[in-house]
């Protein structure tokens, strides 16, 4: 994409300042990669300056971690999460399709960990058939260790993994397999609008969460807006078409104007797709009681790929 196309640090500051005066205090930079996104750092020293936002986390597939970790604490940066959906090369290069190195994203791990941006968490995509049988591998890892593991349910995210139902590893089915082997207890969410549901070991080895978007939709309380590189405001994760933000930030709008569109986007959204995938896989499993479909939701429409709008 042509770089003027993206926008500027000062722009993404700037919607994230107007977000924070109604009532935004907390951001992600997720991708895509974030960390190919030049001087990141400086990005994250701008955020960290926005009255009433106290948290700035970032998503990463942690190859560039290492040598940005420090740098991004020392900018503001508080959290970040690490994708890595296998401890076996092969099966790791499988799940992301990509040629990125399983030793990289493991050191890069462990310098987020020493620079303070804690908790560390891992997020795990299980897809039966592929890595599901590294579920437990997975879980010893992490056990005595000071990074937080969430197991996410392989989602139909955009159009073009080939999702299919039966390749979903619930997530009950996760808790079971893993409190067999290492009993668990139950925590409450850390805070309103928790995507993971939250456990520790009883042995005290450690927390862990799950991420049920498919076998226990959560529409109904989600609290997440997402811009994307060149300022497309979307307001859900399987959306199929987003409101322009980068033509109001440079039509020379100002920031109460701009304030005004987001709160309109905001209030006007409709989006359940979770929910409603939930109730047409019932309905094809011949359950009864599954709900229906919001009108004019279009299961079939092109929706906008992960690797554009983040998790």
């Amino acid at each position: 994409m042509p770089r003027a196309e993206l926008l500027r640090f000062e722009e993404i500051a700037r919607v994230c300042r107007v977000f924070a005066g109604l009532g935004v205090s907390k951001i992600r930079l997720t991708g895509g990669e974030p960390l190919l996104r030049r001087d990141l750092e400086r990005l994250v020293a701008m955020l960290a300056a926005i009255d009433g936002v106290d948290d700035i986390a970032l998503t990463t597939n942690g190859t560039l971690l290492a040598a940005k970790a420090r740098q991004l604490k020392e900018a503001g940066l508080r959290r970040v999460t690490v994708s890595l959906d296998a401890l076996e090369e092969s099966v790791f290069r499988a799940m992301g399709g990509t040629g990125v190195s399983l030793a990289a994203v493991l050191t890069g791990i462990d310098a987020a960990t020493e620079a303070g941006l804690s908790p560390v968490k891992i997020n795990t995509v299980v897809r039966r058939g592929v890595n599901d049988h590294c579920v437990l591998q997975i879980a010893e890892h992490f056990r005595h260790r000071p990074e937080t593991l969430r197991f996410i349910e392989y989602m139909d995210v955009g159009s073009t993994n080939g999702w299919q139902a039966y390749e979903v590893v619930p997530a009950a089915e996760l808790l079971a397999a893993i409190s067999g082997r290492w009993p668990l207890e139950a925590l409450a969410p850390a805070r309103g609008g928790e995507v993971a549901t939250r456990y520790r070991y009883r042995d005290r080895a450690g927390e862990i969460g799950f991420i049920h978007s498919v076998s226990e939709p959560f529409c109904g309380d989600c609290t997440r807006a997402r811009l994307s590189a060149e300022g497309k405001l979307y307001t859900c994760l399987f959306a199929t078409r987003g409101v322009d933000v980068r033509a109001i930030l440079r039509g020379g709008l100002s920031d109460r104007a701009l304030a005004g569109e987001l709160r309109k986007t905001w209030q006007a959204r409709t989006d359940r797709y979770s929910a409603e995938r939930f109730s047409r896989e019932r309905r094809r499993a011949g359950i009864p009681g599954h709900g229906h479909d919001s009108p004019g939701q279009d299961a079939g429409a092109s929706k906008i790929e992960m690797s554009y709008i983040g998790g």
